[in-house]
């Protein structure tokens, strides 16, 4: 069966061609990469973040949550604790003192998890890069998967970076879908 929508391939409606309905209504897909490619789907419009705002930066996170830019139209909310968060968000200057607990909380994050850095601070240590108890850049603790630059960076910014990161965890899964 050939796609002659103007869906482009491997879309939701890509997805619903290989559902099938039975009586009593369960559903069943027929068809493995799809699954895959559903949950990342639901993965991506539903990412969780801890917050981890340790300067400047993060009251331009705590700005991107709140009613202006409303971060939560595209599906993220906030969690306090590392157990229900699949998203790290590093908001600031990270010192050397700080750096064991921003590992351990990444390390209690469940699988699939993904970090952004937020500012000049978090991703390279910007104004304080030469001073001796900061961490230059929060690449070397965890891995990043999206920086987000400026000192502090916009709450339009942040919404970039989270879009950008919806972006990456697709193409993960239809990577994952082109191997198999």
């Amino acid at each position: 069966m050939e796609n002659k929508t103007l869906y482009p391939p491997s879309t939701l409606y890509d997805i619903a061609l290989h559902l099938e309905r039975f009586p009593g209504g369960e559903i069943l897909l027929t068809s493995v990469g799809l699954l895959e490619e559903l949950l990342a789907q639901a993965r991506a419009n539903s990412v969780w973040g801890l917050t981890f705002g340790l300067a400047c930066c993060a009251i331009e996170m705590i700005a991107a949550y709140m009613n202006r830019f409303d971060l939560e139209r595209f599906g993220t909310i906030t969690r306090a604790t590392p157990r229900q968060a699949d998203l790290m968000i590093v908001a600031g200057t990270v010192t050397i003192k700080m750096a064991p607990r921003l590992r351990r909380l990444y390390e209690q994050m469940p699988y699939p998890k993904w970090v952004i850095a937020m500012g000049s601070c978090a991703i390279s240590g910007d104004h304080y890069r030469n001073v001796y108890s900061v961490v230059p850049g929060v690449d070397r603790i965890v891995p990043v998967d999206v920086y987000v630059p400026g000192c502090p960076p916009s709450p339009e910014a942040l919404i970039d970076g989270i879009k950008q990161l919806q972006e990456k965890i697709k193409a993960q899964a239809r990577e994952l879908r082109r191997r198999k």
